[in-house]
């Protein structure tokens, strides 16, 4: 019989830590994170991390395995969680998938395609013409050569407008002709078995997203972020101060907004990354969803992992 490897995933604020926890109560679990900004050490007032007593009563995999001035793809993810599953099994424990980086997820459950790898001074030079051209006027750039992957992305998508020309700048192949290519792709042996936690009331969710915004800049954002801009070899073009947050605090620090308009800021920009989450979510025809908007969802996520469990499989 095979036990299915449960994915608890969701957007920001779903209370997907919660439902781990509670698992872990019940049965030897060990939780690999689905999460790309929890990868980074010294953040962790902005990534929400567990705290250390949360990370003490469960083991927990990929979290702080990087510093912020370094990066952490996609196909690093699908390797590592693969190798972490089967370890954890190895132990006779039980690995549970928690996050809401669905890319990752999507790496791991449909295959990779091989893209070429980062250009840290590529993707610098990319990041100073940004700030000062303007992301819509990249954009523009972009579809002059990819007018596939423009077309799908807002014109102040910096990141993956940034990626995308990256790649056509260091391949001289536009980032969609990559993509039609056939995904690298690995019979695991596992069966992946998403529970997704998602609003039935997405303001139910924005309520939270504000207040656990509120509690962050009341627990020492400013100062967290202060301290990574003193090292002095952090940029607010690297991937880790693009975090939800983060950036938003950042040009704050710089002077670029006040504080009034950087909260706003952080509480829209985690908004639309629950709002894109979601719409990854609803890509996932096999999920069972668990309404997170209502009460008791900690004991409907139990419940539904409790289904699966009842559904194994030779």
């Amino acid at each position: 019989m095979t036990i299915p490897v449960v994915c608890l995933l969701g957007p920001t604020a779903s209370g997907k830590t919660a439902a781990a926890l509670a698992l872990a109560q019940r049965e030897p679990i060990e939780i690999i994170s689905v999460d790309s900004a929890l990868v980074y050490r010294d953040m962790d007032i902005g990534t929400a991390k567990p705290s250390r007593e949360e990370l003490d009563s469960v083991p927990h995999h990929l979290i702080d395995i990087i510093d912020p001035a370094d990066a952490y793809s996609a196909a690093q993810f699908h390797d590592d969680a693969l190798r972490l599953v089967g370890e954890i099994r190895a132990r006779g424990r039980r690995p549970v998938l928690v996050g809401g980086t669905m890319l990752y997820y999507k790496a791991l459950t449909e295959g990779l395609n091989d893209l070429p790898t980062a250009d840290p001074e590529l993707r610098a030079r990319l990041d100073e013409e940004g700030l000062r051209d303007g992301w819509p006027a990249m954009h523009a750039r972009l579809a002059e050569v990819d007018r596939v992957t423009a077309a799908r992305l807002p014109p102040n998508d910096s990141q993956r407008i940034q990626r995308a020309l990256e790649i056509y700048l260091s391949s001289g192949k536009p980032m969609s002709e990559w993509l039609s290519q056939p995904r690298r792709t690995a019979n695991t042996g596992y069966r992946f078995a998403p529970v997704s936690l998602e609003p039935s009331d997405r303001s139910v969710l924005h309520a939270r997203i504000a207040q656990r915004f509120d509690a962050m800049l009341s627990h020492g954002l400013i100062e967290e972020v202060e301290r990574l801009r003193a090292r002095g070899d952090l940029d607010i073009g690297m991937t880790s101060m693009r975090c939800v947050g983060y950036r938003q605090v950042w040009e704050y620090l710089e002077g670029l907004t006040d504080k009034a308009a950087m909260r706003d800021k952080g509480i829209f920009a985690t908004r639309q990354l629950c709002k894109r989450q979601i719409t990854w979510l609803r890509a996932i025809p096999e999920r069972i969803v668990v309404d997170c908007a209502r009460e008791g969802t900690t004991r409907r996520a139990l419940e539904a992992i409790d289904t699966l469990d009842a559904s194994r499989i030779d």
